[in-house]
């Protein structure tokens, strides 16, 4: 290996460059200026670049406090042009992957940093990928885009893939204390990125090559995407045959060994769960082999919003109201509790399944203050009592620590709570 680059690197002289500023990238980026490195972030949002320069942070991970004192050591600036990268010794690039609408992985994110970084190479530099992806694009992309520069891989650039692993509003498990998986195109490249990920990150788990640091992702995505896939269609279950499905996950969550508690709610969101199994799914095809626990997964927890509108229909059919016309709030927004993620939220979901059924659904959310959907435009509403009652209906989607559930529970006339939230003080909440 290059005794130049880990000489800077274990003194933390190395420059490091972050390419993509979401909540993966900045969160990354703090973590290596409190590590003492110099960190130089790529963004192509004019909007994200000029936030950042003014120390206003859009990820909620980061707090504009912590965002401004990274600011305020002269060790984190942030760039809209590539051209630093010739200046940089370690690259991670941490782009969006999302799905096309056909469901196939665009990866045209990953190409273009790929393409852009590939005119400021030079010797003694690593770059890492951290863009969800199906196993082996870190060698089709990556390897094939720089060939050109003629650098021996493993020993002038090194190159590695190691996933994200970061849990929108975890406060026990950020970026720093989470295990971080690393693999290289050679056993060099995944030293090097080791050495790396190691200054800034409590434990670094080395494996034997970048597709498989590609499919440990895959593999931790999927298990949790078919696990919440049978536990939806359990509740399901559990509503035909009366049983309380809460009931009976507790009651099984008491075996010491052979089950882990998963929980049923209104469909996946965010940008890993519902996607990154797909990218799997995408590449066997390639491979004529069928993935048929993902699919079915996909299927189950896709279906989960008209689920959930089609318990509202009877729920207002026993209390002799029409569907149509009928007036609703959803509270919760986001795809997970006191985060403002609204990427691929089931909740928006409902609210257009609602709206195409004759509702006229508003909605509160104090982490998301404005919402679009399809080419509307909505504000979220704040609450109180007056006009909670005037509602037909209060749907609980995401149970946010910030709302008042007593205050909800004394003055709506009917709930149905999605994801079961304060269940034991509510006598009037209809469950999922």
């Amino acid at each position: 290996m290059s005794n130049y680059l880990k000489s800077k690197i274990v003194s933390r002289k190395a420059h490091l460059g972050i390419v993509g500023l979401g909540y993966v990238g900045l969160s990354l980026a703090l973590e290596f200026v409190r590590a003492g490195f110099k960190v130089s972030g790529v963004e192509i949002d004019l909007s994200k670049v000029k936030k950042i320069e003014n120390g206003v942070s859009y990820v909620s991970d980061v707090s504009s406090r912590d965002l401004r004192n990274a600011i305020s050591t002269g060790r984190l600036h942030v760039y809209s042009s590539y051209e630093i990268v010739s200046d940089l010794d370690c690259v991670s690039i941490c782009v969006p992957t999302p799905l096309r609408k056909t469901k196939d992985p665009d990866i045209s994110y990953i190409l273009d940093a790929s393409k852009k970084i590939s005119q400021f190479i030079h010797s003694d530099m690593l770059i890492v990928l951290e863009s969800t992806t199906y196993p082996g694009t870190t060698e089709e992309v990556l390897v094939t885009t720089f060939k050109h520069s003629k650098l021996e891989i493993g020993k002038d650039l090194y190159i590695a893939f190691s996933p994200e692993r970061v849990d929108p509003g975890n406060d026990t498990y950020r970026t720093s204390n989470t295990p971080k998986v690393v693999g290289g195109m050679t056993t060099n490249c995944t030293a090097m990125a080791k050495l790396l990920y190691e200054q800034a990150i409590k434990e670094v788990v080395p494996v034997s090559s970048a597709a498989t640091a590609e499919m440990v992702k895959l593999l931790e995505n999927t298990f949790r995407a078919v696990n919440i896939g049978l536990v939806n269609e359990i509740a399901i279950m559990c509503e035909k045959l009366g049983v309380s499905v809460w009931e009976v996950i507790e009651a099984a969550a008491t075996k010491p060994f052979g089950f882990m508690p998963f929980f049923p709610g209104p469909g996946l969101g965010g940008h890993c769960i519902p996607i990154d199994p797909l990218y799997l799914s995408w590449k066997l095809k390639m491979l004529n082999y069928h993935t048929r626990f993902i699919e079915l997964a996909s299927e189950m927890n896709t279906q989960m919003p008209t689920y959930c509108v089609q318990r509202v229909h009877q729920i207002l059919n026993h209390t002799k109201k029409c569907l149509n016309g009928s007036r609703m709030i959803v509270l919760g927004v986001s795809y997970k509790k006191d985060t403002i993620d609204v990427r691929e939220s089931p909740a928006l979901d409902i609210i257009r399944l609602l709206e195409s059924d004759g509702v006229q659904v508003d909605y509160s959310d104090p982490l998301v203050p404005e919402l679009k959907i399809g080419k509307r435009s909505r504000k979220s509403l704040t609450i109180n009592p007056e006009k909670l009652s005037k509602y037909d209906l209060v749907l609980l989607v995401t149970n946010h620590s910030c709302f008042d559930y007593p205050m909800i529970q004394r003055y709506s006339s009917l709930i149905f709570d999605t994801r079961n939230a304060f269940k034991k003080i509510a006598k009037n909440i209809i469950k999922l």
